[in-house]
């Protein structure tokens, strides 16, 4: 882990409470797909829990950027990062973690809800950039069509890469779009569309109950324990 002195280059509105925040490095920022970052404000006292916060990675390493993205709140750290302007300097720490993809997986599967899917933005980001022969199944939970942050881009990933699966289940009600599936991420859809669960390498991340159910899924689908691998995402 190192100190990572970065300029604000760009904000990416994702949806109405999701935002990206582009920055550029004073030098090139090895990290592995699946890490992140501890960003900075309060740089006088880093154990400030309130201004201090950690964000994953939610641009592949290939670019020449870096991102994070963070579902804005009415915390301290949401304000701050609200009051960012482009060529605003901030301090980040990192790289953290070990949750990553590692190009010998074959297969992988991603269960996610919510803002838990920006690591797996940098996963398939990489996979796509890399032209990478990774079997990839994404199932992403939210309770609104509307909440769905990066939809265009995967769908588009999808479309470029044979490889590439995903579904959009909303939670709330019933969806507009025809591509989304109503209802939670189950075990029944997982036999109807994953035939193949055993073989996969499964990701979870998202809130506690959440990753915690869908653990539950992949054990009671006899999956190695081995082969989920799990991150907790607690909003502020």
């Amino acid at each position: 882990m190192k100190d990572i002195k970065a300029r604000l280059i760009e904000r990416i509105k994702r949806v109405s409470t999701i935002e990206s925040f582009r920055f550029k490095p004073k030098e090139k920022v090895d990290f592995l797909p699946g890490q992140f970052l501890h960003v900075i404000f309060d740089e006088g006292n880093q154990n400030n829990s309130e201004l201090n916060k950690y964000l994953s990675f939610s641009s592949s390493p290939t670019k020449d950027y870096i991102e994070v993205t963070k579902r804005l709140s009415e915390s301290a750290f949401s304000q701050k990062l609200r009051s960012l302007k482009v060529s605003d300097e901030i301090l980040l720490k990192g790289p953290l973690g070990n949750c990553v993809l590692k190009e010998e997986y074959k297969k992988i599967g991603f269960l996610i809800g919510g803002i838990g899917i920006t690591p797996v933005i940098s996963m398939i980001e990489y996979i796509a950039h890399k032209r990478l022969d990774t079997d990839v199944i994404l199932f992403y939970s939210n309770r609104k069509e509307d909440d769905i942050a990066f939809k265009e881009e995967l769908k588009y990933w999808q479309s470029t890469n044979k490889n590439i699966r995903i579904f959009f289940t909303v939670t709330d009600a019933e969806p507009k779009d025809t591509n989304c599936i109503y209802g939670r991420i189950s075990r029944e859809l997982l036999i109807e569309k994953a035939q193949d669960i055993q073989e996969r390498i499964f990701f979870i991340f998202g809130p506690p109950k959440m990753v915690e159910a869908m653990k539950n899924i992949c054990l009671g689908l006899n999956c190695k324990q081995e082969n989920v691998k799990m991150e907790k995402f607690i909003g502020y």
